[in-house]
């Protein structure tokens, strides 16, 4: 745990350096003792501790020191510790000065020089001042804290990214927190760009980009080498499936991941159906476990890198990256799964991240304590969002474009949601516009396109409309269908024949794209199941036939 500090300001040294000794002697096994010698010294020292949020208990200042008394110290030093006791040193006659710095600064005590002996004239005093002081003291956060605004795209994202990451934060709403605007300030002059990561030692990132985050957290985000057995394109439970696999197997593998590991599996608040775990598991559980195991068995995963496309170089596969660097490798798996199909009505764009949300984020859960929620699709992930939400919410909405919850939704998860008493599913419906001035406030919804509309009042929309295949990166490389999923195996065949592009005697294997050595799997798969089973069974199968390709390399 932080020791709390007791800070000294004077600025003759020997008289500085005696108090720091007392101080020492009588507290240092509870107390941190920071010593200064000039006003601005020790201001810049609290606001160092302030961006750390170690606490200050204690300041014993100096009267009259030059360019900057002790009671003016105090007035700023009291913007960011209001808690922390203060107290004066000193000399006989000044005690006008120990009298304006009552009525200037609430001074909670005044000391007169010399305090010989400490035990009689120092200890006895600053005993009751700290008694006093932790009667009231909660410890800080001493993790990660995030400053930012609720209705701010960007706050959401980082936030989001940490959660999903399973990295404890504390979050500091600016609008709500007057000692966080003040903290931003100083970070962010003018507090335009949300949000601020306070970190732990001291470093502060001003609206960081995920990689930024992702490095700083301790994530690896850089190859160790330039060349491997299976490069993964894919964190989600398909791609860590290989991941384990493949480094359990000997291969040397790399995973690269454009945000972080899960996926979209990883937003989930419990996968109930998952074989093993009679009581479910959440999606970022899941995730977690198998990014460790990957870890443990040699792979290397990378988050918060996206590979921007894909090539063959004689019988190389290449990645190119966002940065444009290139990794190759001799088989390549296309693991990237499914991207959330955006909803295209007035209103929504322009609050997305403002009360608009696409997929659970369950970071904004608390936000939503004693509001009115709606929730748009009806297969199970929706549900299962809908049945976190409600726990939280003082009424779900769930708006659903089909004429029941069971045309898309597991009946299990149908029996929960309408067993739930503040949960309403409206069937039938679907949404023709998001209003709010600068945050969300209310949706529209009808029947049918210009239809007669209803009006409901929400402060948060969290949508599920569907998915598209994450596949763009392999345009032109690869054959897909009409909806942009990857062919593979027998799927590749019209008519009987293969196409023009592949040019091996044998055919494709069962996961294998029409260009030899890149295989694909999960959801981005034609074919594929879209269970997390089934992407977990897939992404280890497609070792084995890496396996077989590599004999033919």
């Amino acid at each position: 745990m932080i020791k709390p500090v007791l800070m000294t300001v004077d600025d003759e040294p020997e008289v500085v350096n005696a108090v720091e000794r007392d101080l020492r002697a009588h507290y240092a096994a509870d107390y941190r003792i920071v010593k200064a010698t000039s006003g601005a010294q020790a201001l810049d020292a609290a606001r160092q501790l302030k961006q750390r949020n170690a606490p200050v208990a204690l300041f014993l200042v100096d009267a009259r020191m030059p360019k900057m008394s002790g009671t003016e110290f105090l007035l700023q030093a009291r913007e960011l510790y209001p808690d922390a006791r203060k107290v004066l040193l000193t000399a006989y006659a000044d005690t006008d000065v120990a009298i304006a710095g009552i009525n200037q600064v609430q001074l909670d005590h005044y000391l007169m020089k010399p305090w010989d002996p400490p035990d009689e004239r120092l200890y006895p005093v600053l005993d009751d001042l700290l008694s006093d002081w932790a009667a009231s003291y909660r410890p800080p956060f001493e993790g990660i804290r995030v400053a930012g605004s609720l209705w701010s795209l960007k706050s959401h994202e980082v936030k989001d990214f940490l959660s999903r990451s399973q990295t404890p934060y504390q979050w500091l709403d600016v609008e709500q927190d007057a000692d966080a605007r003040r903290q931003v300030e100083a970070a962010s002059p003018g507090g335009q760009r949300l949000p601020v990561v306070f970190f732990p030692d001291g470093t502060v990132l001003v609206e960081p980009a995920v990689r930024q985050l992702a490095e700083k957290i301790g994530h690896q985000t850089t190859a160790t080498r330039p060349f491997y057995d299976l490069l993964i394109v894919g964190g989600g439970p398909t791609g860590l499936a290989a991941a384990v696999y493949g480094g359990s197997e000997g291969l040397r593998t790399v995973l690269l991941e454009h945000e972080t590991t899960g996926g979209q599996a990883g937003t989930s608040a419990a996968i109930e159906n998952y074989l093993g775990f009679p009581s479910g598991l959440s999606g970022a559980d899941l995730a977690r476990r198998a990014t460790a195991q990957a870890k443990r068995f040699g792979a290397e995963v990378l988050t918060a890198r996206e590979v921007r496309a894909v090539r063959a170089d004689g019988p190389y596969r290449v990645a190119t990256l966002d940065d444009g660097s290139e990794l190759a490798c001799y088989a390549l798996l296309l693991a990237t799964g499914m991207q959330v199909r955006r909803l295209e009505v007035p209103g929504v764009a322009d609050l997305t991240g403002a009360g608009v949300f696409y997929g659970a984020a369950l970071t904004e859960a608390a936000a939503c304590r004693g509001k009115d929620v709606i929730i748009v699709g009806g297969a199970n992930s929706a549900g299962q969002a809908a049945l976190s939400f409600a726990r939280y919410a003082r009424k779900v909405s769930v708006l659903v474009r089909g004429a029941s919850l069971a045309e898309g939704m597991s009946q299990y998860l149908v029996d929960r949601v309408l067993g739930v008493p503040n949960l309403e599913v409206l069937t039938g419906v679907q949404v023709t516009a998001a209003h709010g001035a600068g945050r969300l406030e209310a949706v529209d919804v009808a029947c049918v396109p210009g239809a007669e509309t209803r009006r409901l009042d929400a402060a948060a929309m969290f949508i599920f409309i569907g998915s598209t295949p994450r596949s763009d990166l392999a345009a032109g490389l690869v054959e897909r269908d009409s909806g942009g999923f990857v062919l593979t195996g027998p799927d590749l065949r019209t008519d009987g024949k293969l196409p023009a592009s592949w040019k091996l005697a044998r055919d494709p294997f069962l996961l294998e794209t029409s260009l030899a050595g890149v295989f694909a799997a999960g959801d981005v798969r034609h074919g594929s199941s879209k269970r997390v089973a089934a992407a977990v069974g897939e992404g280890s199968s497609a070792v084995g036939m890496v396996h077989k390709y590599l004999e033919t390399v």
